[in-house]
């Protein structure tokens, strides 16, 4: 059995769909610290040509609490308005627009506070759009030691699913040990993004952005097609 650990984002890049694609059971994890730094709660679109970070906001609060204890601002819905606005103005003339923008729409006027559930929701709704399998289980329904970090914590989620094979993400060579897991009887593979181009306009392609833009470019069948788009090394 495949599994895969990653913490949640919002509308991620093609790639974040290929892991979960790659995989028979996608651990999100709820229990994780909130990163400003990190890519939660914001992504990034086209505009004119270049790129564009949108950030959701989350309401102030102390910084080493959990993803899964954090809330949406108070203005939180006021600005999603206006990055859909955004959205609308920058893309309405893309091929797909008015095939894909519901979905969008969705995902941004969710009713949810809490920036966990909120991730979450939109997590399992791309996979749904896009026919994607996968089990998807919450790294807190797991009984593991919360004192584990990094390797150790990965590699004790794979002994409690019974999991052969670990797949992360092409990020991670430098974080991981291929010995280390090959000695608890686990196969460490990474997943590396094969070139993914397409029209964006008459524009030179910008690489890696949300998979909004996917959406605004790419019909269904070609954006499935793109899930398998890649080499595990």
């Amino acid at each position: 059995m495949k599994i895969a650990i990653m913490q949640p984002y919002f509308c991620a890049y093609i790639g974040y769909y290929q892991l979960i694609n790659s995989v028979d059971k996608f651990v999100i994890c709820d229990d994780m610290q909130y990163t400003k730094r990190g890519w939660f709660n914001r992504n990034r679109i086209l505009d004119n040509g270049t790129d564009r970070v949108f950030s959701i906001p989350i309401k102030k609060d102390n910084n080493y609490l959990n993803v899964n204890l954090r809330y949406l601002a108070d203005n939180s819905i006021k600005e999603r308005i206006r990055i859909l606005r955004q959205i609308q103005s920058l893309y309405k003339k893309a091929p797909f627009f008015s095939q894909n923008y519901t979905l969008v729409r969705r995902l941004f006027m969710q009713e949810i506070n809490n920036l966990f559930d909120f991730l979450h929701f939109s997590v399992v709704e791309l996979c749904s759009s896009f026919d994607i399998k996968t089990q998807i289980i919450l790294s807190s329904s797991l009984d593991i030691d919360p004192k584990l970090k990094s390797q150790d914590r990965v590699l004790e989620t794979c002994k409690i699913l019974d999991t052969d094979i670990y797949i992360n993400s092409i990020g991670g060579k430098e974080l991981y040990d291929k010995e280390e897991f090959k000695r608890e009887g686990i196969d460490l593979k990474f997943i590396k993004s094969k070139k993914i181009e397409y029209a964006q306009f008459n524009h030179e392609f910008v690489p890696w952005l949300s998979i909004i833009d996917i959406l605004m470019f790419n019909d269904s069948e070609q954006i499935k097609s793109y899930l398998n788009e890649y080499e595990l090394e």
